[in-house]
């Protein structure tokens, strides 16, 4: 890096399209690379094609579960938040569940939803949507229709929501949760529920001082880093909404925990139906809730399928190995 005067930002940045085939690396970006001696690629995620050879795809898992590694402060504080976290935890035996929540501003703006309703909330999102997508959602001819995009399972989990499904999937209000999340939109209204029926409920925030948090608070990336590390660890993993978080930490744990670990990825569809009907009640509700986690619960080991991402689905590319000395470490017992 001497050469670069030890600046990232000198380094020759090499743009790739998206889901590019490992002959164009041979044809194109090798010779730079040869040439330059190092590169940087820019954006970097799902710069290659799903479809690879099977020594590439261990190759990938290998980078992706083992070799990269996150910076040490993140790696200390994240440490400390997983120990601080097991002994809050320590009448369910150092366990608990992790949920990964997505209801910050830009969330619930871009996802069209309609939440509390009323003039204030529209008013309120539409001016969001605005400042981060200008002119996006307003150009002619755009039709949007909450409704639909409700009942297709688009819509952002609520708070009140998650914690409904959660109590009625048999998780008691002693359950200890890891809340991984941004900052909440309209969070002291919004968190009340979800706090009530899980008083247990903590988050970085709730487990590291202000001076702890300071060095990364205004990075998104790093405070995603440090839930990404404490949710790896966790007894179980629940997903509210898609996107490189739940999908990378899906197949982070499957590679640790030998191909399968507690999931729950609801199915969003089914729970806009039962959330909206006026008619269902608890007895009913929790009947279709524990259906739902037990389904989660007994898909096992699940085998990559052409054109899905071998980092949510590493098995059976990167945990088929030639011998037992070549397997990953087991990470601390949970």
């Amino acid at each position: 890096m001497e050469r670069f005067s030890n600046n990232l930002s000198n380094v020759y940045n090499f743009k790739i399209k998206a889901w590019s085939p490992i002959q164009y690396y041979k044809d194109v970006v090798l010779p730079k690379l040869i040439e330059e001696r190092l590169i940087r690629i820019s954006p970097f995620a799902n710069r290659l094609s799903v479809d690879a050879p099977p020594a590439v795809q261990r190759l990938r898992c290998l980078a992706n579960f083992e070799a990269l590694k996150f910076s040490k402060p993140i790696t200390a504080l994240s440490d400390t938040l997983i120990s601080r976290m097991r002994e809050k935890s320590v009448e369910n035996n150092g366990k608990y569940v992790a949920v990964h929540l997505r209801f910050e501003e830009d969330m619930v703006a871009f996802s069209c939803c309609v939440f509390d309703g009323g003039d204030e909330e529209k008013k309120e999102l539409d001016e969001a949507r605005e400042r981060g997508w200008r002119g996006k959602f307003t150009r002619p001819g755009r039709v949007i229709r909450p409704g639909a995009i409700r009942m297709n399972g688009k819509c952002p989990l609520t708070p009140l929501e998650v914690g409904l499904m959660l109590r009625g999937m048999g998780f008691s209000n002693k359950t200890s949760i890891y809340l991984a999340s941004g900052r909440i939109y309209k969070a002291e209204k919004n968190m009340a529920p979800l706090l009530e029926m899980f008083p247990l409920l903590q988050t970085k925030e709730t487990l590291a001082s202000d001076e702890e948090l300071a060095p990364f608070k205004n990075f998104s990336s790093r405070m995603a880093a440090i839930d990404y590390s404490v949710c790896v660890h966790s007894e179980v993993f629940v997903t509210t909404q898609g996107g490189n978080f739940p999908h990378f930490l899906l197949g982070h744990r499957r590679y640790l925990y030998g191909g399968h670990s507690k999931t729950i990825k609801p199915d969003k569809r089914r729970l806009a139906i039962l959330f909206d009907s006026p008619r269902i009640g608890w007895k009913s509700l929790k009947r279709q809730l524990l259906n739902m986690r037990s389904h989660s619960d007994a898909k096992g080991i699940q085998m990559k399928r052409a054109n899905e991402s071998v980092y949510t689905f590493p098995s059976p590319d990167c945990m088929c190995h030639p011998n037992k000395s070549e397997r990953p470490k087991p990470i601390q017992a949970r």
